[in-house]
């Protein structure tokens, strides 16, 4: 949820002008994981700590940061300094609240934390009882505490101790998940990171990586380090401590690539310290096994991360549809193969999914909404039981799970808490575990069995919209391959087929609907209060969605409602004053859902039917009124839902806009869900 950004030079000129805008850069990169405030510390002047917050936006920092009484033009060739933007979980947005969190007034121990603490009022009773103050209502200041009371202890004692060893004791005290980043003033140029259930990795600028591909790092006991007896760790034999290096920390990639593309990937349990330009890479639950860190080159561009010409990050990945599907079909739909489909991640265990139990989909939101919306078709080509759960919920049912069950666990951050929860519930049982994300380097890329990237590109926007559309096109695929040896659905699997190379044309077809909504309809629903979307069959899951992005958005209550079941309750709410919109499209539940418009229309309603192109003869005349259509293009009905949300994105963009809203930055949402 939080962001996270840090940086360490060593033995490399910069001013501290430079320095500062770093810091804030790399926040501006992460704001769409918390924005409701945002701080720095950084290495003052003789030794200090300099530490500013600012409530609201990366940009009230960046002006406070212009305004401080620092000497900015100082070269400095050593410096520790980080960076983070909150999202709230404990305490509303304020300074006080704001990281980073200090032990204590003389700034002795420094931290910035993504996650959340769980036992933390524990922490916070036990130490005031200690006689240490707290002065935020923040889990986050009982950690920075926390390592205070224990250097305090070692003190008592006449005892060194070492940076590392501190953050290790201080993780053994603490429950729940976290990314951390400590500076101390009692250890100069050194930091110290680690990570438990929220996401961490370390960019390398270093002149030896030039033209690498990818190296090693190796990873090293604590107690083997803390003995001295691992003095290098980096596996290039060029390398020289003193050349000089910089460290770039962060919760996303996305904040980094513009400094280098050379990066690890920090896992649990790993404590990283960089101390003097060099990096280690520590373990305390290693018990005497090797294990190695790859340094990864990230295929990013830093294009991929501006807005362009558009004028904010939704409406430039909702009009990236058509290339982001394409990407995502690229090399996995094989006309020179007969049309087979390849998923490299999972060809290798097809022939164990098809002998499964169950296939189960697991995920939370947008996520969720992708499996409901391929869950027919995937029941239809599978011939197994499909089940789509909550994660959330899945954990409290705490549900049955067996070991010829196949799990599909589908993120677009790849670091969602509960999704993550729920894969280790599922993989503890025995369970086949399969990722869906569209984060290469996640934690459920990583940790998973086999799975399948998604290809949309960087997704920035809170509310996803492009992810939505290539996860519907991944599980599409994945139905493909489970009946390409069927005899019965070839034809089926040949229309599908035909459909998916005509898609990326049909999006952009349906993009060109947006003047329309923006002038016509957005208008009509501005100041409404609630909104129902209607739909069935393949048509619900686009209800589920379209409803999300108008709450998301606009702060409208909308509630997406299965259209068999609108006789059963909801048909109360239909007066000629409640905004419907209903999704009727060519597949099996077609008459149902005109029975359904007919009696809301017999009750004054007067809905905005969203349709294939051609179809709207059925809604001119509808019981005497002529109801407002928005036509899509006719694809086959697995993935007409791809063309059918995107009206309502566009939809739910202008509402929000019309309304004065910031569509990329939501009240009280983040783009990656790292608590639970």
């Amino acid at each position: 949820m939080c962001g996270i950004f840090a940086y360490i030079n060593h033995n490399h000129k910069v001013t501290r002008k430079q320095i500062l805008a770093t810091l804030v850069n790399g926040l501006k990169r992460l704001e769409y994981r918390g924005y409701d405030s945002a701080g720095l510390a950084c290495d003052g002047e003789k030794g200090t700590v300099v530490t500013i917050k600012r409530s609201g936006k990366v940009k009230n920092l960046e002006q406070a940061v212009a305004e401080c009484d620092m000497n900015m033009d100082e070269d400095i060739q050593g410096h520790v300094g980080m960076a983070h933007t909150r999202w709230a979980t404990h305490g509303p947005p304020s300074e006080t609240n704001c990281h980073p969190h200090m032990s204590n007034a003389n700034r002795e121990f420094t931290v910035v934390h993504n996650g959340i603490i769980t036992n933390y009022r524990e922490l916070r009773t036990f130490l005031s009882g200690k006689g240490y103050t707290f002065i935020s209502e923040t889990d986050t200041e009982s950690i920075a505490i926390l390592i205070q009371y224990i250097y305090d202890q070692y003190k008592q004692k006449g005892e060194d101790v070492t940076f590392v060893t501190l953050v290790e004791d201080t993780m053994s005290h603490l429950k729940g998940s976290f990314a951390l980043v400590f500076k101390s003033s009692h250890y100069p140029n050194q930091l110290v990171a680690t990570r438990l259930g929220s996401p961490l990795l370390v960019g390398i600028k270093k002149q030896e990586f030039d033209g690498v591909v990818s190296t090693e790092v190796k990873v090293v006991d604590t107690a083997e380090h803390n003995s001295s007896k691992v003095e290098r760790i980096l596996s290039l034999s060029n390398v020289n401590d003193d050349s000089p290096v910089e460290y770039y920390y962060s919760s996303d990639a996305a904040a980094i690539i513009e400094h280098t593309k050379k990066i690890v990937y920090v896992e649990d349990n790993d404590i990283v310290d960089v101390h003097n330009g060099v990096i280690n890479i520590l373990r305390s639950k290693m018990r005497g096994q090797t294990v190695t860190r790859e340094v990864k080159t990230v295929n990013m561009e830093l294009q991929q991360l501006m807005k362009g010409n558009f004028e904010h990050y939704m409406l430039k990945e909702i009009f990236e549809q058509p290339e982001s599907v394409a990407n995502t079909l690229r090399g996995r739909l094989r006309p020179e193969l007969d049309c087979q489909i390849v998923l490299g991640g999972l060809k290798d265990h097809l022939a164990a999914i098809k002998r499964c139990r169950r296939l189960l989909f697991i995920a939370c939101g947008t996520s969720y909404n992708s499996a409901v919306a391929t869950r027919q078709w995937l029941e239809e080509t599978s011939e197994l039981p499909v089940i789509v759960d909550i994660a959330s919920d899945f954990l409290d049912r705490e549900t049955p799970i067996f070991r010829d069950d196949v799990c599909f666990f589908i993120s677009q951050s790849g670091e969602t808490a509960d999704t993550l929860s729920a894969m280790r519930y599922c993989e503890a049982r025995g369970a086949l575990i399969v990722g869906i994300t569209n984060t290469v380097g996640s934690a459920i890329s990583r940790e998973s069995h086999c799975g399948v990237h998604a290809n949309a590109g960087p997704e920035i926007g809170v509310a996803s919209t492009k992810a939505y559309t290539s996860q519907v096109i991944v599980l599409v695929l994945f139905g493909l391959m489970m009946c390409e040896d069927r005899l019965s659905m070839q034809e089926r699997r040949n229309e599908v087929i035909k459909a998916l190379h005509a898609l990326p044309d049909k999006i952009a077809q349906v993009l060109k609907l947006n003047d329309k909504i923006k002038t016509e309809i957005a208008e009509q629903y501005k100041d409404k209060q609630n909104l129902l979307i209607l739909g069935r069959g393949y048509n619900f899951a686009n209800c589920l969605e379209g409803a999300l992005k108008i709450k998301e958005l606009t702060y409208i209550h909308a509630e997406g409602i299965l259209a068999g079941e609108l006789k059963h309750g909801p048909l109360a709410l239909v007066d000629e004053e409640m905004p419907i919109i209903m999704l009727v499209t060519q597949d099996k539940s077609r008459v149902k859902s005109l029975n359904a418009l007919q009696q809301i229309v017999a009750r004054k309603g007067n809905p905005l039917i969203i349709c294939p192109a051609g179809d709207n003869d059925s809604f001119k005349q509808v019981d005497g009124n002529c109801l407002q259509t928005l036509e899509v293009p006719y694809t086959a009905d697995c993935i007409q839902s791809i063309l059918t949300i995107i009206p309502l994105q566009l939809l739910s963009y202008h509402i929000a806009l019309a309304k004065g809203f910031d569509v990329d930055c939501p009240r009280n949402l983040a783009k990656s869900v790292t608590v639970e």
